[in-house]
């Protein structure tokens, strides 16, 4: 994959993975466009990157979506790949019943609902591009759940199964489609109960993991992991189910 001269929309851009991505393709002298529900944040970046250019967009919301891809298209008609990254991770107790669940089902909007929802919406401008190319960003937790986030880790099985149907569908258009896998990366996903735990700080940093994805973007990969998700999607199912068993015994 040739990663200068394009044009990249980042969701979730203005922290963690979207920020350190957002500043890997600029070294590629690449445009890039980023979206985030914090203005505060978004602004942050472009005092920062100047170049890089930003939208307040809630992705769960079906208008803000739809008027931010009219925008994006109109205002970079050069687009040519998106970058589905935004999402959210919580605990949630099942045991807890329905009470637990009810007014928190932004985790299936955000981390599902909108990297459907926005692909089917750039689609089509998409295949009138020269170099296009949809990038999902799934989780290692798509294949080995972590109990304790059980709606997340569905979320991510779920949109690592629509990437897979995706490619598949879209392997004569010319639109590549990715699927990067990080591990555990030490950002901001899931801060509240990440203390609670008294296990902020962990994971490979931001930095490091996008560097292996540049990488691998470069060599033409379709699925990209790093560490303890590099292999993650060729496991047996003993290997799968003995990590669950060690990553979850606490």
């Amino acid at each position: 994959m040739d990663l200068s001269g394009n044009t990249i929309l980042i969701t979730g851009g203005a922290t963690g993975i979207g920020y350190e991505m957002a500043k890997a393709f600029l070294e590629t002298k690449s445009n890039v466009i980023i979206c985030g529900r914090r203005e505060e944040r978004l602004r942050e970046v472009q005092k920062t990157h100047p170049e890089i250019q930003y939208k307040v967009c809630d992705v769960s919301n079906e208008s803000d979506r739809k008027s931010f891809v009219e925008w994006t298209i109109k205002n970079f008609n050069n687009l040519n790949i998106i970058v589905n990254n935004a999402g959210i991770q919580r605990d949630i107790d099942l045991a807890r019943g329905l009470d637990e669940i009810t007014g928190r089902n932004d985790e299936i909007k955000i981390n599902f609902e909108a990297p459907i929802m926005l692909t089917a919406l750039f689609i089509p401008h998409l295949l009138k591009q020269k170099t296009p190319a949809i990038i999902n960003v799934s989780s290692g937790l798509a294949f080995v759940p972590m109990a304790r986030a059980p709606i997340y880790c569905a979320t991510k099985s779920a949109l690592h199964s629509y990437t897979v149907s995706l490619r598949y569908q879209l392997i004569k258009t010319g639109v590549k489609v990715i699927e990067i896998i990080p591990p555990a990366v030490d950002t901001e996903l899931n801060t509240e109960g990440r203390a609670k735990r008294g296990s902020s700080g962990f994971g490979v940093s931001a930095y490091e993991f996008v560097q292996a994805v540049m990488k691998g973007l470069k060599d033409g990969k379709d699925e990209i992991g790093y560490g303890f998700t590099e292999k993650l999607n060729i496991a047996s199912k003993a290997e799968l189910d003995n990590i669950f068993q060690r990553m979850n015994k606490n």
